[in-house]
């Protein structure tokens, strides 16, 4: 159940509320806490730290709602907050995006906007709530994430969760930036770190909307994970969402000559996931290993420029899905026989 915070002095508006959202109310999808300023806001939050979102009014005694959206910002940075607002000039709307704010809506409230909206902000909660347990399992992504965060993860959590080994039926992507050796060559060292960042920033936010980890960062490429439920088809969704986004990069200044495209290999099954590493110098990586994984990097390194390459195995599982084409058999390193791969297209 998602609860959502309220804030404004407008009494009727909680009124209204109940009532166009009662059915959601009813069927405790929806759980709402109302608050008349800043002040009492905050004070709310303190007594249910598990609110979700927050409906904000701008104008409001004592604590208006882009000094609240400021507070917020500083306090409960997985909190996300919606301003509605009669004040809806570009001022205002300019200032509360800069503060932290997820969307803006202006009164009077057309309802249905409103509920679109509260879904569509409860969804990227609920993404940066599944991104806090992959960040567990992966202490690379640390370099991603805000100190607060870390904080709200808890030290103890975080150093049990990297102690598990376990067997796991998983998908693994390797996501290559074609010919990138060649830039690094010619480029300054900024333009090539500003480059790679830019790509890896893209990979990263499509690998984790998808519900995927970053394993590890390997020169120019970078290796995925993704478990739970449908982790082969959330892994190919990013993966393709990840090839259109790249394509849609501008050139950098410093680089007009190279246009990025990537290479991708994706395969599922069974691999282990735990602690690999060296004790005695304390250089531990959790990550996953086995033939699974050793058969992604291998079909990354037969896919050419802009393809995304799945086993056979893979193909017959999201077939329905996806639409594909068959590429051929290939003869990967370190298997006897010729592998049938085949390329999904969209």
């Amino acid at each position: 159940m998602a609860k959502i915070l309220v804030a404004d002095d407008e009494l009727d508006l909680e009124m209204l509320i109940k009532q166009k959202f009662r059915q959601k109310i009813r069927e405790n999808q929806y759980e709402f806490i109302f608050a008349v300023n800043g002040n009492d806001a905050l004070e709310k939050i303190q007594q249910n730290p598990d609110v979700d979102l927050v409906l904000s009014d701008i104008n409001m005694p004592e604590m208006d709602g882009l000094t609240l959206l400021t507070k917020l910002g500083e306090s409960s940075p997985l909190i996300k907050a919606v301003i509605v607002s009669a004040y809806g000039d570009m001022e205002n709307i300019r200032t509360a995006m800069n503060r932290g704010a997820f969307d803006f809506i202006t009164k009077p409230i057309n309802f249905e906007d409103l509920s679109v909206t509260i879904e569509k902000t409860l969804k990227h909660v609920r993404h940066i709530r599944e991104t806090l347990k992959a960040i567990k399992e992966n202490n690379i992504l640390k370099m991603y994430v805000d100190e607060t965060v870390l904080n709200f993860m808890g030290s103890r959590e975080f150093e049990s969760s990297l102690m598990e080994n376990e067997t796991i039926e998983a998908t693994v992507a390797f996501l290559d930036i074609c010919s990138f050796t060649s830039i690094s060559e010619k480029e300054s060292p900024d333009t090539v770190v500003k480059l790679l960042n830019t790509y890896f920033d893209v990979m990263v936010k499509a690998i984790i909307a998808q519900g995927g980890y970053v394993d590890k960062f390997i020169g120019d490429a970078v290796m995925a994970v993704f478990r739970n439920e449908f982790h082969l088809d959330r892994a190919i969704e990013a993966c393709l969402n990840v090839r259109r986004q790249i394509e849609k990069l501008p050139h950098l200044e410093d680089a007009h000559s190279f246009i990025p495209k990537v290479s991708i290999g994706i395969n599922s099954g069974e691999m282990i996931s735990g602690n690999i590493g060296s004790a005695s110098l304390k250089r531990l990586d959790y990550t996953v290993i086995g033939d699974t994984v050793n058969t992604a990097q291998r079909l990354q390194s037969v896919a050419k420029e802009n393809q995304i390459i799945i086993s056979e195995s893979s193909y017959q599982k999201v077939k329905e899905s996806f639409h594909c084409k068959e590429v051929g058999k290939v003869t990967l390193k370190n298997k006897a026989e010729q592998a049938m791969i085949y390329e999904v297209l969209d």
